[in-house]
């Protein structure tokens, strides 16, 4: 494997891993584990589009690590505790 295939699964495991957490309500939506892993799922996977040079999901990921970073600043805003659900 590449570095492009290993950032790649690398970078959507993550995001699949958060998601899944979240779905069987082990993690919050709004927690900071979530957010984080978002994050930086989002940015790896944003990376291994880079590599590819794949406009769709440079754009996808991009707006996925900046959507997940406004989150963080939001959860900074509110004192580090979670909203209610």
């Amino acid at each position: 494997m590449t570095l492009t295939d290993w950032a790649g699964t690398i970078g959507v495991a993550i995001l699949l891993i958060a998601y899944f957490l979240n779905l069987i309500d082990i993690i919050k939506k709004d927690s900071l584990t979530y957010i984080f892993l978002n994050i930086f799922g989002a940015a790896v996977a944003c990376y291994a589009s880079v590599l590819l040079k794949y406009m769709p999901f440079i754009i996808l990921e991009g707006c996925w690590t900046f959507a997940s970073t406004i989150g963080l600043v939001n959860y900074l805003r509110r004192g580090g505790v979670a909203g209610r659900a």
